[in-house]
Parts: C-alpha cells; structure tokens; sequence
C-alpha cells in the first residue's frame, strides 16, 4: 500500500512539475517572428488570473523568467513578452539602449507588441478580464504605457521603470490601477521626471500609489546587476524583497484568485 502512495505522490509531483515549465512561444507582428515564453499556474484557478511580464533592455532575460516562475508558484498564468523580436536582440548595453529607445519614442509600437503579448497570454489560458502587466526598468515602463493606452488590463506595476510620458499625447483617464516601485537613490530618474508622473497620476485621476526603497538604484530587483551601487544600476536584495511582497498584495487587490 505503502509503495502505491509513493507512486501517486510522485505522480502528482511529476505531473505539477510539467505543468509548471517555462514553454517557448512563437508568434508574430505581421512578417516580424517574436519567441515569447509562456507558463501555466502551479494550481488551476476558475479566475484564471494571468500575468504578461515585460522584461529589461536587452529582452527576455534569465530575471524575467524567474519572475514568470515565482508567478505560476503563486497561481498565476504568466507570459513573456518579445518586444524586440528575432534577429534584433541587443549584444550590448549600446544596443539595448538604441532598441529601448526607439521603442519609447514610438509607444503605439510598444503597445502593439504588448497587445500580440496579451493575446498568447489569453491563448495560453488567462481569463482576458482578469490580467495585470508588470515590467522591469524597460518593462516598467511599458507597464506604465499599457496604463496609459488603457488596454485591457485591471493592474500594472512598474520596477524600476522610466516614468516620463510623451508630452504630445493627450491626458486621458486611466482606468488601470498602478503600483509604482522606485530605488529612492535611482540616478536616472529625474526628480523632474518624479514629479511630472506624479502629476499625471493626479491629472488623469488614476488609482496608483508609489514606493521607495531605501539605497535602491536602478536595477534593484536584478541579481545579475551585481551590487555597486556607484554605477547606478545593482541589486538591493532587501528593496527586491519588499517590492515583490508590495506586488503580491497589490495583485491580490486588483486579480481575483
């Protein structure tokens, strides 16, 4: 009997753990190839919450993935955007601060490739009423864009994000909420750019809020940032523990489970 019940916990165990892996996902933007990664939850949930995670500068990234891993631990359908697409993946920072940059001047870009990464996370199981977005510095900030353009999303948060909104664009309401995580000690956020998202926030009466982490700099969730903090970019093993533990509380507020 003995041996009968170690076999069905091991079965369980096996059949969790394949249901529980990161799966590359091909999909595309017209003649554009994009590989995304997808995962299912660890626990099926009738709410089907679903998560799309934006990574960094340079894509997909060893940090995103983990994150999308935590995410289907704690029951969550998860997706991981191709911004940038095959055959355009950043080989250094110069690189990764070209592509990022053409991409945040041209944000319906931006939005289109998050709208194609919504729909392979809906395809992947996700209830479409039901789904937040949450980005790493590059990914904040198109977090915050999918806010912005009011798609179809109940939440988004931004680590580490740049704040700063295209001044030609119109303010408009923004229906989803925002949780907003920033290195108090970030050098490349401007206090100019702190305050004029904050006005934002105000003008377009949005729900948000917005936390600092002591000796945070940018990068703070990012292990692979290493930890001098003089480079302005490194992880803070403590403000990456706290914004993760503000981000679950808040997708318990805005995600029904």
């Amino acid at each position: 009997m003995k041996k009968i019940q170690y076999f069905l916990i091991g079965l369980t165990f096996l059949t969790v753990n394949v249901f529980a892996q990161l799966k590359a996902v091909q999909y595309k933007d017209a003649a554009q190839v994009l590989n995304g990664m997808a995962i299912q939850p660890i626990k099926a949930s009738a709410q089907k919450p679903g998560i799309l995670v934006l990574p960094a500068w340079k894509g997909i990234d060893a940090h995103a993935k983990a994150t999308a891993e935590k995410l289907s631990q704690l029951g969550y359908h998860a997706f991981v955007a191709d911004i940038y697409g095959e055959g355009n993946y950043p080989q250094t920072t110069a690189d990764a601060a070209k592509m990022s940059g053409f991409y945040k001047k041209n944000t319906n870009l931006y939005q289109k490739r998050i709208e194609l990464a919504l729909e392979q996370l809906i395809q992947s199981g996700a209830n479409p009423d039901n789904i937040a977005v949450i980005g790493f510095c590059f990914g904040g900030t198109g977090a915050l864009e999918a806010a912005r353009k009011n798609l179809k999303v109940k939440g988004v948060v931004s680590f580490h994000g740049g704040l700063g909104r295209d001044i030609a664009l119109p303010i408009t309401p923004i229906n989803a909420k925002i949780l907003a995580c920033h290195g108090a000690d970030d050098p490349f956020v401007s206090k100019e750019e702190i305050a004029g998202f904050q006005q934002e926030m105000r003008d377009t009466k949005a729900d948000w809020e917005m936390v600092y982490y002591a000796n945070a700099v940018h990068s703070f969730t990012d292990i692979d940032a290493g930890n001098d903090n003089s480079k302005g970019a490194a992880y803070n093993e403590k403000a990456a523990k706290r914004s993760f533990e503000h981000m679950q509380l808040f997708l318990n507020e805005v995600l029904n489970k």
